[in-house]
């Protein structure tokens, strides 16, 4: 499109992306997301017998960034560059073939930890799930290796130093967890995620029971670890059978949760809907999406804890699609100050408790009878929100690693239910978000990138309506067109990040789509 001898690329058919990837959540009904490095290198170690091992290596060496590590910036190099250094080394002891590769790309890894953090720079260990669990236990590994490799005079690798635990670290809490799942005690269901940390105590731990799919704990570092050693497992063992599926389905490397359908569902429906895309969902979507929210609430897929973050956006998702539901099993997560994660979770999430600011609201809009009876905790969440926003303006969250997705998460709901006292807090969040747009017309806490750029723009198109926010959103608009269908990097906390690919897609077009409806994008290239 050329306009004022200027030339723009083609607006997308946002209608027709949004039918295509709904159509894709029943295709791939486990969902879509990034191969992760570090649950990948925990299957090079835990189950070399797995059909793709020769492909899960290669990954592991060609994702090697130049400094020696794994992974994203900051303390996000951490775990995933001590995962993939113990796999290497691991596949050295056992003798694997490529040695003088592996062997360099292992060097580099531990040259990498041996001088993190940077000097003069504090340890920064980002919230991430089991962190204080995966780190001792897999510093024990690689130093057990490298006690091996020693005693073999292995070129490259003899004579480094052990590793020690960051400051900050210890493993008495991994001793105690090791304790628990070899006494054979019923374990919670948050633990099975991390199984693999147990050590040998997970092969086969009688306190665990793998789900009717073959998963455990939805991971498949969790799954291999239970299905224990290093011989081939019965071909009839449905995790054997899990494992393999997901395998062939990434080939070779594997994703750090899987399945995640309600999630990818919840997220993906809700985007579309609040962004206001016309799009059909199949029935029985719906129907799965409402049968999966049980008195506890709802997991994110098989094999994880019932949490209130997937509860949460699946009952906003019905409700914004007419099949609004009773938001009554919300009360299981709510706490004297705020709504928990799941039970026992250690420290507060803000996108949690804004998506549970948006079910409540959305049920109460939609149900005015039973408004009276949701208000006074929207309201203590409301205030709750207000407290916890930082003082420029923005929101960080435990759950993703860009500020950016926890302010839309906050802004929105706060602007939607949050009631006439929680506005200045939003025109703070706006005003943050137009002093950080970069130059590009992006936005990001490293770089700019789509998924960002979209919580930006949909942030400033459902709560600001002054020109700056309109210039800013139509900049915002013409980068999303020119990034095209660029990579997009890992922003979503787990064991390490991971890119929930469908639920990201679905932002990017929910921000197109306001931006188009809005008519900023016609009014700009009039003015150009």
């Amino acid at each position: 499109m050329s306009v004022g001898g200027l030339t723009y690329p083609k607006a997308i058919d946002v209608a027709a992306a949004a039918a295509e990837l709904v159509t894709d959540l029943m295709v791939r009904p486990w969902g879509t997301v990034s191969p992760s490095v570090y649950e990948t290198g925990r299957l090079v170690s835990l189950a070399p017998w797995l059909v793709g091992h020769a492909e899960r290596v290669r990954f592991l060496v060609d994702c090697q960034r130049p400094d020696g590590s794994w992974g994203g910036p900051e303390g996000y190099s951490l775990v995933p560059t001590l995962s993939a250094t113990e796999a290497l080394l691991c596949a050295l002891t056992r003798g694997e073939p490529d040695d003088e590769k592996l062997a360099t790309a292992a060097g580099r890894g531990l040259d990498y930890l041996l001088g993190w953090p940077p000097q003069g720079t504090a340890p920064m260990f980002p919230d991430m799930p089991a962190i204080e669990l995966i780190v001792p236990a897999l510093v024990e590994l690689v130093n057990a290796h490298l006690d091996t490799l020693a005693e073999r005079d292995v070129p490259r690798l003899a004579g480094r130093p052990r590793l020690r635990l960051p400051a900050g670290m210890n493993d008495r809490v991994l001793a105690a967890v090791r304790s628990r799942v070899g006494s054979g005690a019923e374990l919670p269901q948050k633990l099975m995620h991390a199984l693999e940390v147990a050590g040998a105590a997970a092969h086969g731990a009688p306190g665990v029971q793998p789900t009717s799919i073959g998963t455990v704990g939805a991971s498949p570092a969790a799954t291999a670890a239970w299905l224990g050693g290093r011989a081939l497992p019965d071909h009839g063992t449905a995790a054997r059978r899990h494992l393999e599926a997901v395998a062939r389905r990434y080939g070779g490397p594997v994703p750090v949760g899987l399945p995640i359908t309600v999630f990818e569902r919840g997220w993906v429906l809700s985007w579309l809907a609040r962004a206001g895309i016309p799009f059909d969902v199949p029935p029985e979507m719906l129907a799965d999406l409402r049968a999966a929210i049980q008195p506890v609430g709802t997991p994110a897929g098989a094999g994880l804890p019932p949490d209130a973050d997937t509860t949460s956006v699946a009952l906003y998702a019905l409700a914004l699609l007419g099949m609004p539901f009773e938001p009554g099993s919300l009360w299981a997560f709510r706490t004297d100050t705020h709504f928990c994660t799941w039970q026992g979770e250690e420290g507060a999430s803000v996108s949690v408790n804004a998506h549970v600011l948006d079910a409540l609201g959305e049920y109460a809009k939609v149900r005015p009878e039973a408004a009276g009876r949701y208000r006074p905790d929207m309201d203590a969440i409301g205030a709750w929100l207000c407290e916890r926003q930082q003082p420029e303006g923005w929101w960080d969250d435990r759950w993703h690693a860009s500020p950016y997705y926890a302010t839309v998460s906050c802004a929105l709901a706060l602007d939607a239910f949050g009631g006439a006292g929680c506005a200045p807090s939003v025109r703070r969040a706006v005003r943050w978000v137009l002093e950080t747009q970069r130059a590009d017309g992006s936005w990001g806490r490293w770089g700019g990138t789509r998924e960002e750029t979209a919580y930006a723009m949909q942030l400033l198109l459902l709560t600001g309506e002054d020109e700056l926010v309109a210039e800013a959103a139509a900049r915002g608009y013409d980068y999303l067109l020119r990034a095209g269908e660029a990579d997009d990097p890992p922003l979503w906390h787990d064991k390490d990040l991971y890119l929930p690919a469908a639920v990201v897609r679905a932002a990017i077009l929910a921000a197109l789509h306001l931006a188009q409806s809005s008519g900023l994008v016609v009014d700009r290239h009039r003015q150009v």
